[in-house]
């Protein structure tokens, strides 16, 4: 029984077609965490005469599909024997807007959008390490750090005028910490 139904062929089928290939990048890792790179069998060198690392995966891959304009198949072949398989793709180009011959008004939105921000930072100490901190008058939340500390910035300009203090307050230690705008 044919599950799958009849097979149509057209003019794009089998005999107009070539298979697609892929750009093979090949990328061995060593013990010391240097990178021996190779695009279909030929080695790829740092443009600067340096060994490729781990940190510099991202920027090796950006060289060999030169900014992602061209798709690849990637194979890591780690040092403990482990292999890894990956298809980058391309990005997509973006299209540079083009200026509209009749400007748009100018509107609040827009105005807000283009305008330097006022901003006061303000600091207290006394959370729970990795806690949300409400501020208050309430424009925004933070987390703590790992020390126990917050740190946020306030636009001054989305307080509502007359507006002098901002209270941090710690959701799970009860932490208060009223301070002022300066």
């Amino acid at each position: 029984m044919n599950l799958n139904g009849p097979r149509r062929s057209t003019t794009t089928d089998d005999e107009n077609t070539a298979p697609v290939e892929l750009p093979h990048v090949l990328v061995t890792v060593a013990e010391d965490g240097t990178l021996a790179a190779m695009v279909d069998g030929t080695p790829f060198a740092s443009p600067d005469g340096s060994a490729w690392t781990r940190a510099t995966f991202g920027p090796l891959m950006d060289a060999i599909t030169k900014d992602r304009t061209i798709a690849v198949r990637v194979e890591v072949r780690e040092n403990d024997g482990g292999v890894f398989i990956e298809i980058l793709r391309t990005r997509k180009p973006r299209r540079a807007a083009a200026p509209t011959e009749n400007p748009v008004p100018e509107t609040r939105r827009s105005r807000h959008a283009r305008r330097m921000p006022r901003l006061a930072e303000v600091t207290a100490g006394g959370f729970v390490p990795g806690e949300d901190v409400a501020v208050a008058t309430i424009v925004s939340h933070t987390d703590a750090t790992g020390t126990g500390e917050t740190r946020t910035l306030i636009d001054l300009d989305d307080l509502p005028d007359g507006t002098h203090e901002v209270i941090l307050f710690g959701r799970i230690s009860g932490t208060l910490a009223v301070r002022r705008l300066t």
